[in-house]
C-alpha cells in the first residue's frame, strides 16, 4: 500500500512538472524552422566611382575656349538690358594675352555653352579645343545680355569623323546645401579637363563676378556657392551632380577667400537656351541704365528712399527717352517696390520686348512717375 502511495505521488509530481514546463516550451506541432533569407546584392556607390563615372561621361564634352587677341581687338564697356553691369578697370592694351576659358557641348551640330565674359571681346577671334586636342574655329557667338552666358557655334565638319557629344543637363530646382558636386574645366588657363570635387556650400547668393583676363566685373544674382576648387580658366565649364548631369556653369571665384566658387544654376541656362531657340538669338528686354541697389540701411543713413540708384543712362535708350537721369533713384516698377529681394534686374527680366512699364523714381526730394517702352537689348 505504501509503495502505491509513493508511486502515485511521484506520478502527480511528474504531471505537475510537465504542465509547468509546457507553458514555456512551444509545442513541437507548432514549431516551424526559421527560413534564412538570402541577402540582396547591394551596389555600394563610393565617391571615387561617382567621380570616375562623371569624368568618363562628361569629360569628352568639355572644351577649352581660346581667344586669339590682336591689337585691333577691344573689350568695350558693355551694357546689359537693364544695367551697365561691367565696371572697374579696362584691360591693359599694352599686353595681348591669350584668354582661355571653358565650355561644354550642348548639341551634336556644334553649339557650345560658355560664360559670356570668356568671349566678351567682340573684336577677337576664338577657337575651341576638345578634350582630344581637336581644334575648331568659332563661327558665331551669341551673347545673352541678361546673364553671364554665351552660345558659340563651331562647324563639326572641320574635323570629319569626330563626333560631338552633348552634355546631359540636369535641374537646379531642388539642389540642397551639402550636395556633392564635381567641376570640370581648364584650370589656370592651361590644365585642360581638370577635375575637382566638393559640395554645394550655399544657394541663392548674389555676387560681383569677373575674369582676370578681361578686366571687368558683373553683378550676378541667385548663384550656387561651392567649395569645389574653381580657378581662373574654369569659367564656362560645367558643375555636375553625382548623376553626371550639369547643374550649373562655373563662373567666378572669391578673390578674398579660399574654397569659395560660384556657378550659375542650369535652369537659368535652360531659360536662355529656350529664348535662343525661339528667336535664333537672345531677345531680352532692355531699359538702358547702370544702377546700384540701395538697401534700407544705406537709404536711411543717406536720407533717401530704398531702390535702384542710377549711375548712368545710355543715350537713346528707353530710360533716356523716358527722362531718367543719372542720380535718380528708381523706387517702383509697375507699382512694385524695389528692394534687396526685388531688384531692378528681376523686375525687367520678367517683362517682354515691347512692354510699357511705369517707372516711379525719386529726384530732388520729389517722386515722379514716367512710362518707358522696353526694346530688345543691343547685340554684344
Amino acid at each position: 500500500m505504501r509503495k502505491l502511495i509513493v508511486l502515485v505521488a511521484i506520478l502527480t509530481l511528474a504531471l505537475f512538472a510537465f504542465s509547468a514546463v509546457s507553458k514555456y516550451v512551444p509545442q513541437l506541432s507548432n514549431f516551424k524552422p526559421s527560413v534564412v533569407q538570402t541577402p540582396e546584392k547591394v551596389k555600394v556607390v563610393t565617391e571615387e566611382s561617382v567621380v570616375i563615372s562623371a569624368v568618363k561621361k562628361v569629360g569628352p564634352s568639355v572644351v577649352t575656349v581660346v581667344e586669339e587677341s590682336s591689337p585691333q581687338s577691344t573689350t568695350p564697356y558693355q551694357l546689359g538690358p537693364f544695367s551697365l553691369f561691367f565696371q572697374g578697370q579696362q584691360p591693359d592694351q599694352t599686353q595681348q594675352p591669350v584668354s582661355i576659358g571653358s565650355g561644354f557641348i550642348i548639341s551634336s551640330d556644334g553649339l557650345i555653352v560658355t560664360s559670356k565674359h570668356v568671349v566678351a571681346d567682340v573684336g577677337a577671334k576664338y577657337q575651341v579645343i576638345t578634350s582630344d586636342d581637336k581644334k575648331y574655329d568659332v563661327k558665331k557667338i551669341y551673347r545673352d545680355p541678361l546673364n553671364d552666358i554665351a552660345i558659340i557655334k563651331i562647324d563639326p565638319a572641320q574635323n570629319p569623323g569626330k563626333k560631338l557629344i552633348p552634355t546631359p543637363l540636369g535641374s537646379s530646382s531642388h539642389l540642397q546645401v551639402g550636395q556633392f558636386v564635381i567641376a570640370i574645366g581648364t584650370a589656370l588657363g592651361q590644365f585642360r579637363n581638370t577635375v575637382t570635387t566638393g559640395v554645394i556650400s550655399g544657394l541663392g547668393r548674389g555676387i560681383t563676378a569677373g575674369d582676370q583676363y578681361q578686366g571687368y566685373v558683373e553683378r550676378l544674382d541667385n548663384v550656387i556657392q561651392t567649395d569645389a576648387a574653381i580657378n581662373p580658366g574654369n569659367s564656362g565649364g560645367p558643375l555636375l551632380n553625382s548623376s553626371s548631369q550639369v547643374i550649373g556653369i562655373n563662373t567666378a571665384i572669391a578673390q578674398n577667400g579660399q574654397n569659395i566658387g560660384f556657378a550659375i544654376p542650369i535652369n537659368v541656362i535652360k531659360d536662355s537656351l529656350k529664348n535662343f531657340n525661339e528667336h535664333g538669338q537672345f531677345e531680352r528686354p532692355y531699359l538702358g541704365v547702370a544702377y546700384k541697389m540701395l538697401n534700407q540701411q544705406v537709404a536711411l543713413l543717406n536720407n533717401v528712399p530704398e531702390g535702384a540708384y542710377i549711375e548712368d543712362v545710355v543715350t537713346g535708350s528707353p530710360a533716356d527717352k523716358a527722362g531718367i537721369q543719372k542720380g535718380d533713384i528708381i523706387i517702383k516698377i509697375d507699382n512694385q517696390r524695389l528692394t534687396g529681394k526685388n531688384q531692378l534686374s528681376s523686375a525687367i527680366e520678367n517683362k517682354k520686348v515691347g512692354d510699357s512699364i511705369q517707372i516711379t523714381f525719386w529726384r530732388d526730394q520729389t517722386t515722379k512717375t514716367v512710362t518707358a517702352t522696353l526694346v530688345s537689348a543691343p547685340s554684344q
